[in-house]
């Protein structure tokens, strides 16, 4: 069963040595930025790519890149919204020739423009996963967090509702879920609302992280209130077999919770 975790990389490492650390200690995925040294895009030149496709080969790693929410895929403003998708296009390109599985795929967010955001980020995903097809590269959709009421900006999709928008329109076998178990227990629906709403069928990954059902903050599970024995028992008895992406703490967390969450996904 611990074949079935992965993390989220540390930004401040190199992605080798993540690949290394998962290795030495069981895990299996690894989700990693390419925004920033030591990982920026523009460092994965012809040997590193050798170098990180072989480690992953080697040790029987998968990895997938996550870029980053705070590039607003629902962008539409000329100029601003060619750039977000040269930030797409080049995150998937690196994904292709690094041999990943997975790119992950936001929503982006609105500023009250709901229906204008809506369209363009439909839109925009779904170039993405036409472009991902011929990459042979799997797009894994985050439902977002909830902001508070007043915030200025509110990210999409957050909720069943708005998660409809994006699963409802864009069908391939390249375009997986990603469930935000955590993002869930932020809405009134909870996550299993989303359960109840989707299922489990189309779910490329698990995003696992404590909260107090208050707002966004990757706290280490048992730190929040999130209900981990309830969640494991339900994917087990609708016949989850994917993976879980853990996103909290430093390395020992990881390794004490991955233990216990083994037992609990058994």
């Amino acid at each position: 069963m611990k074949n079935r975790f992965g993390f989220d990389a540390p930004k401040s490492k190199p992605i080798e040595e993540s690949i290394r650390w998962a290795a030495q200690n069981g895990f299996s995925y690894i989700d990693f930025q390419a925004d920033l040294p030591p990982n920026e895009i523009d460092s994965f030149d012809i040997e590193r790519i050798r170098m990180i496709r072989h480690l992953c080969e080697e040790h029987n790693i998968a990895i997938g890149i996550h870029p980053s929410s705070a590039i607003n895929n629902a962008e539409y403003v000329p100029i601003m919204a060619e750039a977000v998708d040269q930030y797409l296009f080049a995150n998937l390109d690196l994904a292709a020739r690094l041999g990943c599985g997975w790119l992950v795929g936001h929503g982006g967010y609105h500023f009250g423009d709901v229906q204008k955001r809506r369209e363009t980020a439909v839109d925009r995903m779904k170039r993405l996963v036409e472009a991902a097809e011929r990459a042979n590269v799997v797009v894994f959709f985050e439902n977002h967090n909830k902001e508070p009421d007043l915030a200025e900006i509110h990210y999409i999709p957050h909720n069943v509702e708005e998660t409809h928008w994006f699963l409802d329109k864009i069908e391939s076998p390249n375009f997986k879920w990603a469930f935000n178990v955590a993002h869930g227990h932020l809405v009134s629906e909870g996550w299993q609302g989303f359960l109840d709403e989707f299922g489990v069928n189309n779910i490329g990954q698990v995003r696992l992280n404590d909260n107090t059902g208050e707002y966004e903050i990757h706290l280490v599970p048992g730190e929040g209130n999130i209900d981990f024995e309830k969640l494991f028992l339900r994917l087990n008895v609708e016949g989850y077999s994917g993976w879980f992406s853990l996103g909290f703490g430093d390395d020992s967390d990881k390794v004490r919770v991955r233990d216990w969450f083994t037992i609990l996904a058994s």
